[in-house]
């Protein structure tokens, strides 16, 4: 039996303890939550069960110290510079790591201090530290990186995700723009406060890795989805006339030549205006492959799916240090009583 503990109690956080607690060889003991009508309180209280003797904690670093897991799963931010405290905090207690911060699927082009200093030090104290989450992931880079396995040669690849952002919290939503009028969309992109899908870069240098590709640049351009209804979710109400969500293209080239295309137009309630959501993969060589799922990988259930079913191969892991998929065995369910 493998002791979980879970550091962010927000929309994924509950869904990854909730899951955890759901499987065979799980357990889950220890949550932290930083909002203060969360502190001391039972998490059945939280989820709308029935009480489990877990209680969220005030202090993260004393919840890791009484709770003693194996692994932790931080879901706080979307963020390196921002997660890599927690993951330190862990790592020194010579515990695992799972975070679904997007930036930490695979930091080591993008954030390549930062990655360095979190590699060594999991080495040091002889644990591994994985960033997954569904996108990225999965959806736009293990997945695409593990159907290349049935080509004899790849030229190009393209793949979209059209999908439905209100499962996610706060955080997804201000990254987004989800809520703003144009003109604030237009000062959050150039302020760095709207980042559009965060994840191409690390989706793009993941795939170029795994394929042996050199990447020279990559070109990215975010457009507002802007909604002509009222749109509301759990976190946020998007009037008619504000921004929806955020359309997202990422190119990467080497020399002249396009080699990766992705595009992520996602936003929340899609289907008050009709748009089918879903995952596209187009993959140009021999033989040239293509699949659609229709409609999307639903991308809470899935992140949610990523963090737990990778928490076996994570603390079992013989070679210890900053991970990402491309290193680990295939992801797969991780099965339960739900």
């Amino acid at each position: 039996m493998y002791r979980v503990a879970v550091w962010g109690f927000g929309a994924m956080g509950s869904g990854i303890a909730r899951n955890i607690m759901t499987k065979y060889d799980l357990s889950l003991v220890g949550v932290y939550d930083s909002r203060e009508d969360f502190m001391g309180k039972d998490i059945g209280n939280i989820l709308g069960t029935k009480d489990t003797g877990i209680v969220i904690y005030s202090d993260p670093v004393k919840m890791l110290e009484d709770s003693n897991p194996d692994l932790v799963v931080i879901a706080t931010n979307s963020f390196v510079k921002v997660v890599k405290s927690q993951i330190i905090q862990a790592i020194k207690r010579h515990i695992n790591v799972i975070t679904i911060a997007e930036e930490m699927a695979y930091p080591f082009v993008t954030n390549p201090e930062e990655a360095e200093e979190i590699d060594n030090m999991a080495r040091r104290y002889g644990v591994t530290v994985l960033g997954t989450g569904i996108n990225p992931g999965f959806v736009l880079d293990t997945q695409i990186i593990t159907m290349t396995a049935a080509m004899l040669n790849v030229k190009k690849i393209k793949a979209a995700r059209i999908n439905d952002l209100s499962p996610f919290g706060p955080t997804v939503m201000e990254t987004q723009g989800v809520g703003t009028s144009p003109e604030q969309f237009k000062e959050g992109l150039e302020s760095g406060k709207i980042v559009g899908h965060i994840g191409f870069e690390q989706s793009i240098y993941m795939i170029s890795q795994a394929l042996g590709w050199e990447i020279d640049r990559i070109e990215q351009t975010r457009e507002p989805i802007i909604s002509n209804v009222l749109r509301e979710t759990k976190y946020v109400r998007v009037e008619p006339g504000m921004v929806a969500g955020c359309k997202h293209i990422a190119k990467a080239y080497c020399g002249d030549t396009l080699l990766i295309e992705l595009e992520h137009p996602q936003q929340v309630r899609p289907e008050l205006e009709n748009v089918n959501t879903g995952d596209y993969i187009w993959i140009d060589g021999d033989p040239s492959i293509s699949v659609s799922t229709k409609p999307e990988i639903p991308g809470g259930k899935g992140t949610i799916a990523l963090a737990t079913n990778m928490i076996p191969f994570v603390i079992e892991n013989i070679d210890p240090g900053l991970k990402s998929m491309i290193d680990m065995p295939m992801p797969r369910a991780l099965l339960g009583d739900n």
